[in-house]
């Protein structure tokens, strides 16, 4: 995550509730930290900080605006700024290889749904390596889009792997079914089981408004938050929408776009909207409440060729670890689910017709 000094000193000062203890929490002098936050106010030409004696330090109105702005920029960026540290990650490892090694670097691209488990999986492919393989490395190559480009970019050569997510027990007739369908062909196509996760209702703590459900959602004209078309998530929605017999004009916002789970939580963090459709995971990490609505299923697709790559077989091994399992159940929201397994896509996409 990139740093700003300012934002972080702000975020200290509303967690604590005081200037002196932001500081020690920074490992600052008090002096120093007020001096910053006088300059700063008369760079910006606005009051930070509202300083009350005998009163609990708080951001004045634009300090709490500007503090949502940066938050809700990180985590637009958080999945390029991801994907930036593993390049890097894997342009240094590369680099340090002896020229003389009987094994370099093998490099999956995945092309993939945002998702907070693909970072964690991607840490610990580099932390594991390739265990049949002494010697060898696994580097996990992610681009995050939608699930719908994912599989298009598999499809065109883009990448070794395709990361998507769908309501496993929808039917053959269901927007998933039909979306997905076209784009995946029996005898090309190989699936691999990845996680369970909890989609639901993104809302402020407390659920304030009393939404549990995207019924309720219109009938209070909450703000709603969406994501771009060509993402699962947003597919979801439509087909949940469907499902309730909902039109998506109805829904106020629907229009309104962001980039991840993240942003969508942020945006509901900052008050700029009400509710949005994300995971579980992104929600608790914001503080947020959650009003789960699906358990779906996160998989993975390769081409069937790609099965005998090394690099693959590494990947199909760590995902079938005790290690990795529990450290993915460990995660708010997930469930490890036929992880690592190679699968007919009858038996992890029922609706396959």
């Amino acid at each position: 995550m990139l740093r700003n000094p300012l934002l972080d000193v702000l975020h200290e000062v509303r967690e604590r509730g005081s200037i002196s203890a932001a500081a020690r929490q920074l490992g600052l002098s008090y002096r120093h930290v007020w001096g910053q936050l006088k300059d700063w106010e008369i760079d910006l030409g606005q009051n930070l900080i509202v300083w009350e004696r005998g009163q609990a330090a708080r951001l004045t109105p634009f300090g709490q605006r500007l503090l949502m702005a940066e938050r809700l920029a990180q985590a637009r960026l958080g999945p390029q700024i991801e994907g930036l540290r593993a390049e890097l990650e894997r342009a240094f490892a590369q680099a340090f290889e002896s020229p003389d090694a009987q094994h370099t670097s093998e490099v999956l691209t995945l092309y993939a749904s945002h998702d907070h488990a693909l970072n964690e999986l991607q840490a610990c492919a580099l932390g594991a390596g390739a265990p049949q393989r002494p010697g060898a490395s696994l580097h996990l190559d992610i681009r995050f889009c939608g699930s719908v480009d994912a599989i298009r970019a598999l499809n065109e050569g883009r990448c070794e792997l395709a990361g998507f997510h769908t309501q496993p027990f929808a039917s053959a007739r269901s927007l998933s079914a039909r979306t997905y369908r076209p784009l995946l062909k029996l005898g090309l196509h190989k699936i691999i089981g990845f996680a369970r996760r909890a989609q639901g209702l993104i809302v402020a703590p407390g659920n304030p408004l009393g939404l549990n459900s995207l019924a309720d959602a219109v009938t209070t004209g909450a703000r709603f938050v969406n994501r771009a078309r060509g993402t699962g998530t947003r597919l979801l929605l439509d087909e949940l929408l469907a499902q309730a017999s909902l039109a998506p004009t109805s829904l106020r916002g629907y229009e309104h776009v962001e980039s991840s789970h993240a942003a969508v939580a942020q945006a509901v963090a900052s008050g700029s909207a009400d509710v949005g459709l994300g995971t579980e995971y992104a929600a608790l990490a914001h503080g947020l409440g959650f009003v789960s609505l699906v358990q779906e299923r996160y998989l993975l697709v390769c081409l069937k060729s790609a099965l005998e790559r090394p690099g693959v077989k590494d990947l199909l091994r760590l995902l079938q670890s005790a290690a990795w399992q529990q450290q993915l159940d460990a995660l708010p929201g997930y469930a490890s689910d036929h992880c690592g397994e190679v699968a007919a896509m009858k038996r992890l996409l029922p609706w396959w017709d």
